[in-house]
């Protein structure tokens, strides 16, 4: 089999970048050891957020959003896109001085966001416990069903009739124009596009990726509790811990009415077992924000695994020389739905000589030593 590009893996990065490139009109053949959606992209909650870490992460989440916003209106039902926007919840007058300069670095960067009092942010969502201080609310933020969008994005968007996914496939080995498969195939292009998560060290060792795992757990339904994506404002302090264990409050509301609660990180579990005791700190610190979330039935609950790089970006861009046509997208932690839009057109303008939409430079692999 023959295509312009081979790209490894159907998850929502891999999918973006398969239809970037066919938008583009090149062939492209997709291969997934599982099924379109699944790994990382199925653990996750889809939220659509612009963080503002660092400028870097800022650049290329205000761009991917603004691309998921514009892609909305082609979505169908069963993606679930809703603009929901995020509420960054401030516990303290610590926190709300946090949301304070939050507003102002957004403002600055044309990002729409409104500080909310504690008096505005109870009228906005009444079952946040009463002692909270303020907030932040990013309007523009959403969700959507990420591994129904991976779908859509393989198959019916702009291009998609460029695309073929084999799934089921596993992928041992890349080279200069070609994959090997497990049964020993080798499917060939031009282009070889590694986009399936922390899977990717295997087929490229040298990539600097280590797994963060992460629970999560969705309740019963209860239409109309809360109508925003709530976080807490110490969140991007607990996601950037380097060891050990951390939990902080997220919590999501589905179409379904059913609600979505996270979040936990851990540096030090490798297998994909539900934890209690970290499931149950996470839900701790969910009640202490959501106090009536301890009266509601949870369903079920799951882990997945977040692809981390050392410096929180991910890795968009070739690997060694752009002679070999090897290329990397992979390492966006928990913000693989955000970013996978920009990250595909940052991708696809530098395998087509384009000029990038942003400076891709943040985030190209040979940041990292490849030897």
């Amino acid at each position: 089999m023959n295509a312009d590009v081979v790209v490894v893996g159907a998850g929502i990065v891999g999918a973006a970048c398969a239809q970037a490139l066919a938008e583009r009109g090149m062939t492209v053949q997709v291969l997934e050891a599982g099924g379109i959606g699944g790994g990382a992209t199925a653990a996750g909650m889809g939220h659509l957020v612009v963080m503002n870490d660092s400028p870097a992460e800022f650049a290329l989440t205000r761009y991917s959003r603004e691309l998921w916003l514009a892609f909305a209106p082609q979505l169908r039902a069963a993606d679930a896109f809703v603009r929901c926007g995020s509420l960054w919840v401030a516990a303290d007058d610590e926190e709300c001085a946090a949301a304070r300069a939050m507003h102002q670095s957004f403002a600055a960067r044309c990002v729409a966001s409104q500080l909310l009092d504690a008096r505005t942010l109870r009228e906005c969502e009444p079952a946040l416990a009463p002692s909270m201080a303020g907030g932040l609310l990013v309007e523009d933020d959403s969700i959507v069903y990420a591994p129904r969008a991976a779908q859509w994005l393989l198959a019916e968007s702009l291009g998609a009739r460029r695309i073929r996914v084999r799934t089921a496939v596993e992928v041992v080995a890349v080279e200069r124009g070609a994959v090997t498969l497990a049964s020993g195939e080798r499917v060939s292009g031009q282009h070889i596009v590694v986009a399936n998560g922390l899977a990717a060290t295997r087929l490229l060792p040298t990539l600097p990726m280590q797994a963060k795992k992460g629970h999560l757990l969705i309740t019963d339904r209860y239409p109309g509790f809360i109508s925003h994506q709530l976080l807490e404002l110490g969140y991007i302090k607990s996601a950037h811990h380097a060891t050990g264990t951390s939990v902080a409050f997220n919590a999501q509301p589905r179409p379904t009415g059913q609600l979505l609660i996270g979040s936990s990180r851990q540096f030090d579990a490798l297998d994909a077992d539900v934890e209690l005791p970290v499931l149950a700190r996470m839900l701790e610190r969910a009640v202490q924000y959501l106090p009536a979330l301890a009266q509601m039935n949870g369903l079920r609950s799951w882990t997945g695994f977040r692809a981390a790089t050392p410096d929180g970006l991910p890795l968009i861009g070739p690997i060694g020389d752009t002679a070999n046509r090897i290329w990397a997208a992979t390492g966006h932690e928990g913000l693989g739905v955000t970013t996978s839009l920009a990250t595909a057109q940052l991708l696809a303008a530098q395998i087509v000589g384009e000029t990038p939409p942003i400076a891709c430079e943040p985030y190209l692999p040979a940041r990292f030593p490849q030897d």
